[in-house]
């Protein structure tokens, strides 16, 4: 908890990274991510930036978690993050962030692995490496949960996403809780067994690009720029023609993996390449109830702050009914943006 205790201090005197017409995105590498890749080295980020007249950076950042945190230290406008670290670092840190593209669930991209027995159960008494206090440990959480088990039977070991493939190959460590390309690495090493994944909770892992809230209200043309360019690209890479395979082929180079790797990362994730399916999926009634509970865990886990006196002392804005304190809202879901791609008012 210190690490984090420290970091919300300094983000909570951040402010946004904007100038009057230069912005910056960051992202890192995930399935679900890699169009960010593939949208700024064909220049489509670009096209779409000069059609309103801005410039818009897109930079990768190898560490997940190290992206967030500069995000909210204010170092850029946008990053992409799941939704529980959205709510759990740049709003728990005072930032107000809104959800700007609900891009896509993971519906088997996160899991966790074992090695030497394909039985959950076994996890038991172990050391689990993963992102202490990412979406990894809610899911770790959860898994243990499906089996009448708690954090206490196991020790939750910090491991940067960065070194989590290199780490597992050692003998002293026999399970992680990662996310894709990782985890199909790790799946493919001698004696791996993928024993729970996102699977089991649909819904509860939501990957998104998150901007700054002040920055989208004062520069609307970078949240309709930023929109524009991932359903350009959405287009371009959900097809069966030999465009599509390009993109996806470039993605998955970019990844570490091949096309083939990739399709099969794709397969296991929930992508909304329409507009239309983004905007039913924020606008369901589901989403507040899956908030409630990733706000519930990250409460219980001391991640909403140290003066957070219950699981709603952050309000979370939503289509279908916000969350927590209105009074205090510092994550909103605003499929707004998305909408005017639907309406051809982009």
């Amino acid at each position: 908890m210190k690490r984090t205790t420290t970091f919300l201090l300094l983000a909570a005197l951040a402010s946004p990274a904007y100038s009057a017409d230069k912005f910056s995105v960051c992202w890192s590498i995930y399935v679900g991510w890699m169009p960010w890749a593939y949208g700024a080295e064909q220049g489509i980020v670009k096209k779409w930036a000069d059609k309103y007249d801005i410039e818009i950076d897109v930079v990768q950042i190898n560490d997940y978690i190290e992206s967030i945190n500069q995000y909210t230290a204010g170092q850029f406008d946008a990053c992409t993050m799941t939704n529980m670290d959205a709510l759990t670092i740049p709003a728990a840190g005072g930032v107000d962030s809104t959800a700007l593209i609900v891009g896509d669930f993971s519906n088997g991209n996160d899991g966790v692995v074992l090695k030497g027995s394909d039985q959950l159960t076994d996890i038991k008494g172990q050391n689990v490496n993963l992102v202490e206090l990412s979406v990894s440990h809610y899911l770790l959480a959860r898994a243990l949960d499906s089996v009448d088990m708690s954090e206490s039977d196991v020790t939750v070991v910090n491991t940067s996403d960065a070194d989590m493939v290199g780490i597992y190959g050692t003998d002293e460590v026999s399970s992680v809780v990662t996310w894709n390309p990782l985890l199909s690495e790790i799946a493919a090493m001698p004696d791996s067994n993928v024993v729970f994944d996102s699977a089991s909770v649909p819904g509860e892992i939501i990957d998104l690009l998150v901007i700054n809230t002040q920055t989208l209200a004062e520069n609307p043309a970078l949240g309709k720029a930023l929109v524009g360019a991932w359903y350009e690209i959405m287009g371009l890479m959900s097809g069966d023609d030999e465009a599509a395979e390009t993109a996806r082929a470039y993605m998955a180079d970019a990844s570490g993996t091949d096309l083939a790797g990739f399709d099969a990362q794709l397969a296991s994730t929930s992508m909304f390449y329409s507009a239309e399916e983004a905007v039913a999926f924020t606008a369901s009634d589901a989403l507040p109830a899956t908030m409630q509970y990733v706000a519930e865990f990250s409460f219980d886990h001391g991640l909403l702050g140290e003066g957070a006196p219950d699981a709603g002392f952050i309000g979370i804005d939503m289509p279908a009914g916000g969350f927590g304190n209105p009074e205090n809202t510092r994550l909103r879901f605003d499929p707004s943006y998305m909408q005017m791609a639907i309406d051809g008012k982009l």
